[in-house]
């Protein structure tokens, strides 16, 4: 059997590719923090984790020399890093320098669609620098250029959706009216899985698309007929890139870093070069429509295999999962809730479908306000929600949460706060063996700034984690 190496492992076209790799190839996923990964096969006989940062040589020795075939899945596209081409040219220089070093004989690498290397935005050439990096070295590569991947999770899906459901007239930017191609993301995975070690097409770029082409504006239009929606879009010259982007940041629950990227990049044309790609892999391609009614058939048997809003990026973590575990005591503020439940197994599955659709339970209003007031500070607010309403795991986004430990078997949940704060913030659940549950709001103040704003909110904490642990205890 041979041994793939899957870079991105954690991301959300990595995710979806695994299990189908899993059926042929042993397969290595490299992730940079092991806690992240929560995929459903990593039990699989045929599944090794792997960590490995690209950007620290010393930890690429985990990659095993007697690799077959390697997928590049990396990218930046909601770093906040103002010199991320740079980074980005360091990590395929650091992957190929490695890979070289394997008995890899190709490489695949998911790009995107660029049509003009002088007017696109920074992003797209940063990626095609880093496609004439892997075409240049001794191992032989493909690379996959794709536009708008269209699926549920998807970035492109998510902010669709958002402007759809919650805006019934949109006053827009006129690049709504730039022409892009689309992908579904089946098609996207089809196109991955068969062009391992297709020999044919080594050391060639092929753009993969969905069948026509077409506008923002024909997509979110064409978006509200299959949602049955009437919809009315206004176009407007006035709106600037920096406007057009906190235009997506404050309707959608994209992040400003990625609505700046996003912004960039559709300014500009994306027309794939045509191929017979599709016919020579027998590949059938999937329309928009088709498209979002898949998309759609997995949110509603809430079944989305991933999602960009789980990505690390999304959030304001700099460190492992690791690092925050270990709640502090020192120098911190608590509120501590212990009560006893009428049901343990019902009341830890309320703590599990906490958030989100569901809500806090008590008091939901308020985390909205709250939520709505870290975004207008520049956080992430409530946006994200949960991808999965019944089920979390860790590592996965949860409001203006991020999921550090969930471990049901413990009845145990661990949450940091993402939002914007003059401090750190962790919230834990725990049920013990006597169906006791202890839950405990912990603050770590950033200076005086940091305590004046912990005796600000108290009341409201007493308050509101109080009706939280009664409800939940219910």
């Amino acid at each position: 059997m041979k041994n793939i190496l899957l870079t991105g492992a954690n991301g959300y076209i990595g995710k979806r590719l695994l299990p189908v790799l899993l059926q042929d190839f042993n397969v290595y996923c490299c992730v940079r923090d092991k806690s992240r990964f929560n995929s459903e096969f990593s039990s699989h006989q045929n599944c090794n984790i792997i960590e490995v940062d690209f950007l620290d040589k010393s930890t690429l020795i985990n990659i095993p020399s007697n690799i077959d075939g390697a997928y590049y899945l990396m990218h930046s596209m909601s770093t906040s890093s103002t010199n991320f081409d740079v980074l980005e040219e360091e990590v395929a220089h650091n992957f190929i320098d490695i890979i070289s070093n394997t008995t890899c004989d190709h490489i695949v690498y998911l790009s995107g669609i660029n049509n003009d290397a002088k007017s696109t935005s920074k992003h797209l050439r940063s990626r095609s620098k880093v496609e004439e990096i892997l075409l240049t070295s001794n191992v032989n590569t493909t690379v996959l250029g794709a536009g708008i991947v269209i699926g549920s999770g998807s970035s492109s899906f998510e902010i669709m959706r958002d402007l759809v459901e919650k805006l019934p007239v949109m006053i827009a930017p006129k690049w709504l009216l730039t022409n892009s191609q689309f992908i579904g993301v089946r098609n996207v995975i089809e196109f991955l899985e068969k062009i391992l070690f297709y020999q044919k097409g080594y050391n060639k770029k092929y753009d993969i698309y969905g069948p026509g082409i077409m506008n923002y504006r024909d997509m979110l239009l064409e978006f509200s007929r299959v949602r049955q929606f009437k919809r009315i879009i206004i176009q407007v010259p006035v709106l600037t890139p920096k406007l057009s982007s906190y235009w997506l940041y404050f309707v959608t629950s994209t992040s400003f870093n990625l609505a700046r990227s996003l912004v960039g990049s559709m300014k500009v044309e994306m027309i794939a070069h045509k191929n017979n790609l599709h016919k020579e892999l027998n590949v059938n391609l999937t329309s928009f429509e088709d498209s979002i009614k898949d998309a759609f058939k997995k949110v509603e048997q809430n079944n989305i295999v991933s999602s960009w809003k789980d990505s690390a990026i999304s959030g304001r973590l700099k460190l492992p999962l690791s690092a925050y575990i270990s709640v502090p005591s020192y120098g911190c503020y608590s509120d501590k809730r212990v009560s006893q439940t009428k049901d343990p197994s019902k009341s830890i599955d309320k703590i599990w479908s906490i958030g989100g659709e569901t809500g806090w339970y008590y008091g939901t209003w308020l985390w909205e306000i709250r939520g709505v007031l870290d975004l207008i500070c520049g956080g992430v607010g409530l946006r994200r929600g949960r991808t999965n309403l019944i089920d979390i795991s860790t590592g996965d986004a949860l409001d203006f949460w991020r999921v550090i430990l969930a471990d049901k078997k413990e009845k145990r949940l661990l949450l940091f706060a993402e939002m914007k704060l003059p401090g750190d913030a962790w919230l834990e659940f725990k049920i013990d063996k006597q169906g006791v549950l202890h839950q405990t709001a912990t603050f770590r103040p950033r200076g005086v700034l940091g305590r004046l704003y912990w005796l600000s909110v108290y009341p409201f904490h007493d308050l509101i984690l109080k009706g939280l642990a009664d409800k939940i205890c219910e």
